[in-house]
């Protein structure tokens, strides 16, 4: 049973488009700063609500157990899976954080010089120019390295080691929000949104 704690809520920007992921406590503190509405969806359309009609929407059609909510001292309130920001009509920075869990997305969880798939727990970070060769730890020159290749390559260019990289790293264009939402869609209501993300996404160029 998904729990409150464990759910994932959609956030739209004011003009309607997917811009991030949250958790629970997160959505309840812009519901209650008033900053958000929560869109249900219906067979025809999507109803909005702020958190006192969302708490009445609660009360008057109560969760079944299987759906996730919140417990307070005089209310079971909905999970929303989707809210709505009122003011915010942008859409998140290009730039993508350098972090272990980007480059992975960026390599798709590929090793770099085998070319196999792994798990994340069975993948290293490698620098391609080794950092005694004055390698710096950044997009472009950071990648997906399997164990294996990674004890095989050391502290060694890969040319020296008799490897060659798949292809070269660069730095990432796209969000790797839409691609992990397009990827992990945690409830239907969420398709419509996602779908017109997918599409506006823009494109890298050659």
């Amino acid at each position: 049973m998904e729990t409150a704690a464990s759910s994932h809520v959609l956030v739209l920007n004011r003009l309607w488009q997917a811009v991030n992921i949250i958790g629970f406590e997160r959505t309840f503190s812009l519901l209650c700063q008033d900053n958000a509405q929560v869109i249900h969806p219906t067979e025809e359309s999507y109803q909005l609500f702020n958190l006192m009609d969302w708490i009445d929407f609660s009360r008057e059609n109560p969760p079944m157990e299987e759906v996730a909510a919140v417990h307070t001292v005089n209310h079971r309130i909905r999970m929303p899976q989707i809210i709505l920001l009122n003011a915010f009509d942008k859409l998140p920075q290009k730039e993508v954080k350098f972090t272990r869990n980007n480059v992975f997305e960026r390599d798709k969880d590929q090793c770099q010089y085998c070319g196999r798939v792994f798990p994340r727990t069975e993948l290293n970070l490698d620098h391609v120019i080794p950092r005694d060769y004055g390698g710096k730890t950044n997009w472009e020159n950071i990648v997906c390295s399997c164990i294996p290749c990674n004890l095989r390559k050391a502290n060694r260019l890969p040319h020296e080691a008799g490897m060659r990289l798949r292809k070269k790293p660069q730095r990432p264009r796209r969000r790797p929000f839409i691609s992990f939402v397009l990827k992990n869609p945690a409830y239907p209501s969420w398709k419509h949104f996602l779908d017109l993300a997918y599409w506006n996404v823009e494109l890298e160029q050659d």
